[in-house]
Formats: structure tokens, sequence, C-alpha cells
């Protein structure tokens, strides 16, 4: 399925001066090959001084979730591809920590039947890997494919790496990085809901033209499905041949990775912008 998404250039200066927030995914999406570069950082940081709300939505583990929400200029972050939410409280001084399967020996239970579906795949593709993060989860496993192993796969045989954990009764997703999987009905957009009924009293269904979201993945589809207002940097194109993408952005950056990131925050905010001088 090919598609045409239109440039960002042309997000209506109308729809910026409404949004409230911004989610976005975090590898390939905030960060460039692994790393995250200054103006990507300082994006955030003007967003949010901006007054938006501004939330990392990413399969990163609970364990950078914990470093995420007290050390970066986040609202919240949302981890393991929704099965939590995470937030530092400024007036209690400590985080909040929301998990969507709150019982910690159901999720051992889980963790220790998604190993055995790990050895499954293991017997067909010997030369994968638990993902180095690992150890950090407490919700799915991610399997790497193209982060940290030496013999990196193709998306063809993450698809299939992703069918072996489906027929054993898990759900998976594909990354830009790891087939990630786990038992549950959660992913990204089902949590970030949660996230915003509970700690800001919106309800997402009623308005979600007031957020934006920016991702790159086939994990970030149900966002993507989701907003109007949803952008892909230039990253996300070459899964458009690989018959991995149920929906596309409806925009897109002309840069890769933290590059198309800083470049969407600096139209959103320049348009938001305009219009505070425009009517002042």
């Amino acid at each position: 399925m090919q598609y045409s998404a239109l440039p960002i250039s042309e997000i209506p200066r109308q729809a910026c001066e409404k949004l409230r927030g911004l989610f976005f995914d975090i590898d390939d999406t905030f960060t460039h090959e692994g790393k995250i570069y200054p103006g990507a950082f300082e994006s955030i940081w003007r967003a949010r001084k901006s007054g938006l709300i501004v939330v990392p939505i990413t399969g990163r583990p609970a364990g950078w979730a914990d470093h995420i929400a007290r050390m970066w200029p986040v609202d919240g972050v949302i981890g393991e591809n929704g099965a939590f939410y995470f937030y530092f409280d400024e007036v209690t001084k400590r985080l909040v920590k929301r998990f969507e399967d709150p019982a910690p020996e159901s999720r051992q239970d889980k963790m220790s039947r998604l190993r055995q579906i790990f050895e499954k795949v293991l017997a067909e593709f010997p030369e994968v890997e638990l993902a180095s993060d690992q150890p950090y989860r407490e919700n799915d496993l991610a399997i790497d494919f193209s982060e940290d192993i030496a013999d990196k796969l193709s998306l063809e045989q993450a698809k299939r790496i992703k069918e072996i954990c489906e027929s054993h009764g898990a759900v998976a997703k594909i990354s830009s990085i790891h087939v990630n999987t786990w038992f549950g009905s959660f992913d990204k957009l089902s949590m970030c809901k949660t996230f915003l009924r509970e700690r800001f009293a919106i309800d997402l269904n009623t308005c979600p033209e007031i957020f934006v979201f920016l991702g790159d993945s086939p994990n970030d589809v149900p966002m993507f499905k989701f907003f109007p207002l949803s952008v892909g940097v230039a990253t996300v194109e070459k899964y458009n041949q690989h018959g991995l993408m149920e929906a596309f952005p409806k925009y897109i950056a002309s840069g890769a990775g933290s590059f198309g990131f800083t470049e969407t925050i600096d139209e959103i905010l320049s348009k938001r912008q305009g219009s505070r001088t425009g009517s002042s």
C-alpha cells in the first residue's frame, strides 16, 4: 500500500493554535542513529515552555521511563508500548507509576510465558538476542533485530518473528529496532487515553485534534490512525514497501529522526507564536 503524506509546511495554522499537547516516539523519531541531538532536546523544552503537555510514548522499558519522567522536561512518559505511564509529581516530589496490569506476580507470570515464546523464535532465528534493555522491562520482551546484534535482520525477518509471537497468543509489534511482544490488550493509544483522563481530566476521544503525535514505525500505527494531526519523520518512508503499516501519518518531515522532529516542532511553534503575535 502506497501513500502520500503532506509536507509539514501544510499543517494549518489553526490546528497549531488549538494544540494542547505533544506526543512523540523516541527511537528514530526523537533520536537519530541512536543519539538525541541537541536541537531535538531543546525542542521539547521549548514546547513545554510554550504551554504544551509533552509526553514521550515509547517501546522502551520501565527502567528508562523512571529516568525520563524524573529528568526530562516532560509531563509524563508512556512506556513498553502502553503497558504503563509514569510521571514525577512536583508537589510530593515522588514518581507516580500506573501499570495496565498492577499485580507484580501477574506481570512476572506473563514474562515467564514470553520467554518460552522467545525459545521458539531462537529455534528459527538463532542469531537474534533479547534487547540490551530487557533487564529493565516489567511487561514485555524486546527481541533485538536491528539495534545491537552483529547480524542485523531484515524487516521481512522481523515480520516472521512477529508472526511466531502471535501464533503463541501474544501481541507483537515491530519498531525500528525491536520486535516487542506481550500479553494484554494495551497499546500506545490506549494508555495515552488513560494518561490524559487520569492525569489531566481530558477525554481524548472527544478532542483528538488538540494533540499532535510524531512517530516513525509500525508500532506507531494506532497513533497515526487516531490523531488527525499525525506527523512522520522521514524515516517512516522505508516501511512503505514492506506491508507493515495499516495507517500512515498525515504529514511528513523532510528530515530523519531528531532532525525531522526539530523541523516539526519549529513549524508548529512558529505558527503558534505567529498567531499570538498577530492577535496582540
